[in-house]
């Protein structure tokens, strides 16, 4: 151990990433697409005699591309110091939650470092370890009684539509108290900020409604990994799997939470894959309540983020007045500069 060399890896520079790659190849890691890698705020290796034998990453505060030669002796040591590396970086930068999706068979290395495991399906795990966890985060959330009827919306609301507003109506309708869960991933043309205040505002006189983060713990497509997976389309159910597992064996079960409502989605293969991962998983502790989307009266079309985002793309402001309740169609007004700029910038706007 005495005798390893630890770099920082530049992955835009060809030979770096070539060495990189292929090393991650040999270990049966085979997947760096621009979704996976780009992401991506830093890469360490430990080389030994000028050979990459151990590499880590991290994005944000998500460690990925954990990897060790399993030629070594010595594996056991070189994982935990690739470990211990990644998280004195992250410190440095204030980072001191961090957490972690891997194989089931690697729950029990990532433990011996700390790392507790929060739920594990056949197919992958997601552990954490810092000054937070899902205990902290559940106990700072809003508590109603047990006997009550309790309900549950996860969304990311980019941004929030009537559509939203709709099944957050038909939920409140049918529920003592509603938690409308906002997904935390700042990876939509709205920062989780902009979407949360734009959810507030648009619910404010519904009395029953209250908005809280989903946090690091409502798991967001854009920081599931596909590279430890045999095929990338795994991808959808392996993600809606453990996020499911998270909301079923956690969060409805410390919030007394008894229907989760979905809104359909019949543009979308991943929504559509997504809702019956959640029908599968959370019966019968959690009952799945599906909501037929809200169309637009005027085309008949359902009233789609996806629209209005591209409406703002292209300086069509005008469309987005029917689709947006008004506190959302004034942030719009105010932010639209700003908004065209992200998107100038290259923020994607596809997608749901």
């Amino acid at each position: 151990m005495n005798n390893l060399e630890l770099r920082n890896l530049n992955l835009k520079d060809p030979d770096q990433f070539e060495q990189w790659s292929a090393f991650l190849k040999s270990l049966g890691i085979g997947n760096f697409s621009s979704v996976e890698t780009d992401p991506l705020d830093g890469t360490i290796g430990l080389f030994e005699n000028n050979q990459l034998i151990a590499t880590g990453s991290y994005a944000g505060n998500i460690l990925k591309y954990i990897a060790v030669c399993n030629k070594s002796s010595n594996n056991r040591a070189l994982f935990n110091r690739v470990i211990s590396e990644l998280l004195n970086i992250l410190a440095q930068k204030d980072i001191f939650h961090v957490l972690v999706f891997t194989k089931p068979k690697y729950c029990k290395s990532f433990e011996q470092v700390g790392f507790s495991l929060i739920v594990k399906s056949d197919d992958a795990a997601f552990l954490e370890t810092g000054d937070q966890s899902i205990t902290s985060y559940l106990a700072d959330l809003p508590k109603f009684k047990d006997t009550e009827k309790i309900g549950a919306i996860v969304m990311n609301a980019n941004p929030f539509t009537n559509g939203h507003r709709y099944l957050i109506e038909q939920a409140a309708k049918n529920s003592d108290h509603v938690y409308v869960f906002v997904v935390s991933t700042d990876k939509s043309l709205f920062t989780t900020k902009e979407r949360t205040e734009m959810i507030k505002a648009g619910t404010k006189d519904l009395d029953n409604v209250v908005v809280v983060p989903g946090g690091d713990y409502l798991v967001s497509y854009a920081t599931f990994p596909a590279y430890f997976l045999s095929y990338e389309n795994d991808k959808i159910v392996y993600q809606t799997t453990i996020d499911a597992l998270v909301f079923k064996q956690w969060i409805a079960k410390q919030l007394s939470i008894s229907t989760r409502y979905l809104g359909t989605e019949p543009e979308s293969r991943t929504t559509k894959i997504y809702n019956e991962v959640l029908e599968e998983i959370l019966p019968p502790d959690v009952q799945v309540n599906v909501i037929p989307r809200l169309c637009d009266d005027n085309n008949g079309e359902i009233v789609s983020a996806r629209t209005v985002r591209l409406a703002i793309a292209n300086d069509e402001i005008a469309k987005i007045k029917a689709l947006v309740p008004p506190t959302t169609y004034d942030f719009i007004i105010k932010n639209k500069q700003v908004l065209q700029d992200r998107i100038k910038k290259g923020m994607k706007i596809s997608g749901n």
